[in-house]
């Protein structure tokens, strides 16, 4: 697995993103709920239902390790990324806040 979220930028799990965003923060967040209400099938109420705390890989029957690929190619082509794979570690997909956190990281780079 990768590096975990704090190689990649300011943010440690459990604390909100704390460095100034250039994209809309609303923005990543409103792409990445739609992406998981699409991805998942949780529809809008579901996913904007998450808070950052929300549970995800192992917390929501939808999100199995067969979601996780789909979501990351879905992240890298709705938010215009590149993931490489020695960024991934199984920190980012244990809350929502953890995964916004890093999508706000990869898209302002």
């Amino acid at each position: 697995m990768g590096a975990g979220i704090e190689s990649l930028c300011a943010f440690h799990a459990g604390e909100r993103y704390v460095t100034e965003p250039t994209f809309e923060p609303s923005g990543v967040d409103a792409t990445l709920r739609a992406l998981l209400a699409d991805v998942l099938g949780l529809g809008e109420e579901r996913a904007a239902a998450l808070t950052d705390a929300s549970g995800l890989f192992g917390e929501l029957p939808e999100f199995d390790s067969m979601a996780v690929a789909t979501v990351l190619t879905e992240m890298e082509d709705r938010l215009g990324i590149i993931i490489d794979d020695d960024e991934i570690d199984g920190e980012i997909f244990e809350t929502y806040g953890n995964l916004l956190a890093f999508s706000r990281c990869k898209v302002n780079g």
